[in-house]
């Protein structure tokens, strides 16, 4: 799957209502000191009479008292009169106790307002200071970019190693290695790798495709129109959120789905049509790391996020005839989004993988995390392997060109033999001396022992190096002891295929991305190919396509809960435990290819 944007447009919601309910926040706050003080009238009137009619009751008492009256009564009348005197003054403090308490009000109301108001304006100057930071670090990358390169003035040392000696970063949780490559002509037996009988090695790269398409596919889609629209002013309120929960024109999408987008992984199928020839499980490692790293190579310039798939939808890419492969996608979840892929090749492999996406908008980048395992098994010699994807990271989401990096480790294991390859995607940094988008790896033995070196980059090649000897060195920069393997030339595993010709005006479409959405007879009611928001978007028709893709979102919904109420199961796919990692995925239970051959989609939910 290459990774992209993955942005699921289900929960609207209205981002910008901080204005309007500060406005009416003060407007209660006015009109509870209102009502405050017009209580507070109602008590000093009260007090007044109180006091009033207190006053008349002490000299009605005080009068008694003056009457000549037994001694027991006027005990009693001077103990009302007492009383009387602390009801007035308990009445005065509660009326002054309710002054107090209106004066705080007003004074806690007025501070509360100038600290909305300091709030509103630290907002304001934040959304400022950040959109200034980023054109500031754009500059500066900018002009990084354009300065003469600086050659280092260290005077070479004289050395009895080769001049081709590679030097690699460390792995991380892995000792740190230096290659020496040794000279071809010293080792030319073992130079051959998989070489028997005289037969040419799966690995040579010169190799023609033995079996030529069949039939012409398109080579082009209409240009993108010119529109312009700033992401910045609808992200800036989504930052820390998870982007399932923002809802996206389609002014950022490119025409196709998630699905399609997925089926671009078999783009160089042909690595594993190698890998299966393979009788060295070690090299056939080194082949499936090269496929795993050349799924990136289309994200290089693919900034735009595809549609997200509707709940039920498919992706069929038949290309049994031309390349002895057939795929199937289906979107087997909505909540969380998840898609299930099943590939099956007649040359010797299967394929299969649920994807969920997480991502998070960070303020100036996208993280995209793809959760979930890759399996790949080849037929013959049932060696099983799995890996995971690493993280996406989209830049320049507030000013500047939006460019992609990938990051983070990948670990593929051969289950059957325990062999493993340790990747790791270097993030780009703009000072550092490696080449950009770096990749490096090692492919090891059950016992740990490494027996290749791989390097490249994910958008442009991988090579391979057959490790003769390895040996301990000395203490690096970091303090760490450095492996040093000597190696054979590296020999080339794969390389990316040029972009079309005006690929820059075509999304940067590849060659298969191009035909990906073209429309065909016969396949389901559920594909991509005829979703019509994606078509209308294909064509140009942005606003139609806008409004096409609102009317689908809210079928959707209506479907979804129907489907919920109902328990209904995906169509092509269904839940099993697998026996090799222990975990529960969507594995495909068969039918699809059946219902083509056929002609039947009756059981094909109408999601369109």
């Amino acid at each position: 799957m290459t990774c992209s944007f993955h942005v699921y447009d289900n929960n609207i919601s209205n981002t910008h209502s901080s204005e309007p309910t500060s406005q009416s926040d003060r407007s209660e706050i006015q009109g509870t000191l209102k009502i405050l003080v017009s209580k507070l009238d109602d008590l000093s009137t009260c007090n007044d009479l109180i006091a009033k009619h207190g006053a008349a009751l002490q000299r009605s008492l005080s009068e008694l008292e003056g009457l000549k009256v037994p001694l027991e009564g006027g005990e009693k009348i001077k103990a009302v009169n007492e009383r009387a005197t602390l009801f007035r003054i308990t009445s005065n403090a509660m009326i002054n106790a309710c002054r107090d308490f209106l004066d705080l009000a007003e004074t806690h109301s007025r501070r509360w307002q100038r600290a909305l108001q300091y709030e509103r304006e630290q907002r304001t100057h934040l959304e400022e200071t950040i959109e200034q930071l980023a054109k500031q670090h754009n500059s500066l990358e900018r002009a990084w970019r354009e300065a003469p390169t600086h050659v280092s003035s260290t005077p070479k040392e004289a050395s009895d190693e080769d001049e081709d000696t590679e030097y690699f970063d460390a792995m991380e949780d892995s000792p740190a290695f230096i290659t020496v490559t040794t000279s071809e002509s010293t080792q030319h037996r073992s130079a051959n790798i998989g070489a028997s009988g005289g037969q040419a090695s799966d690995w040579n790269q010169d190799d023609p495709v033995s079996l030529q398409p069949r039939r012409q596919r398109r080579t082009r889609i209409p240009d993108k129109p010119n529109y312009s629209l700033n992401l910045w002013s609808i992200m800036k309120n989504c930052i820390g959120k998870e982007l399932s929960k923002i809802p996206m024109p389609v002014n950022f999408n490119e025409p196709l789905s998630m699905l399609q987008r997925l089926s671009e992984d078999l783009e160089y199928h042909e690595l594993l049509d190698k890998a299966a020839r393979c009788e060295s499980s070690l090299e056939q490692m080194c082949l499936v790391a090269a496929f795993s790293v050349s799924s990136y190579s289309t994200t290089v310039h693919r900034t735009a996020k595809p549609f997200n798939p509707l709940l039920g939808e498919t992706y069929e890419l038949d290309r049994l005839e031309e390349f002895g492969y057939r795929s199937l996608c289906e979107q087997v979840s909505h909540h969380p989004p998840a898609a299930a892929h099943h590939v099956i090749s007649q040359r010797g492999w299967t394929l299969w993988q649920e994807i969920t996406i997480a991502s998070k908008f960070r303020g100036k980048y996208l993280s995209i995390m793809p959760l979930g395992a890759i399996h790949l098994q080849f037929h013959s010699s049932g060696n099983h392997y799995v890996w995971r994807k690493v993280t996406s990271t989209v830049h320049n989401i507030i000013v500047g060109k939006l460019w992609i990096d990938q990051s983070g480790d990948i670990e593929i294991v051969n289950h059957k033999t325990k062999e493993t390859c340790q990747l790791k995607f270097s993030p780009y940094s703009y000072f550092s001396r490696d080449v950009p988008r770096k990749v490096t790896g090692v492919v090891a033995d059950s016992g740990g022992q490494a027996h290749y070196i791989l390097s490249g980059t994910w958008d442009d090649k991988i090579e391979s190096s057959k490790i003769i000897q390895s040996s301990r060195g000395g203490s690096g920069s970091e303090g760490k002891q450095k492996t040093v393997y000597q190696t054979l030339s590296p020999k080339l595993l794969w390389k990316k295929y040029p972009l079309p010709e005006n690929a820059e005006n075509m999304y940067y479409f590849s060659a298969l991305a191009l035909t990906l959405n073209e429309l065909e007879e016969d396949v389901a009611l559920t594909d991509s190919r005829l979703r019509p928001d994606q078509r209308l978007m294909e064509d140009g028709r942005w606003d139609e396509a806008n409004a096409e893709k609102q009317r689908l979102e809210e079928k959707q919904r209506a479907a979804r809960r129907k489907r919920e109420a109902e328990a209904t199961d995906p169509l092509w796919f269904h839940q099993r435990r697998n026996s090799v990692t222990g975990e529960t995925n969507f594995v495909y239970k068969g039918g699809y290819w059946e219902a083509k051959e056929q002609q039947d989609w009756s059981m094909c939910p109408d999601i369109y």
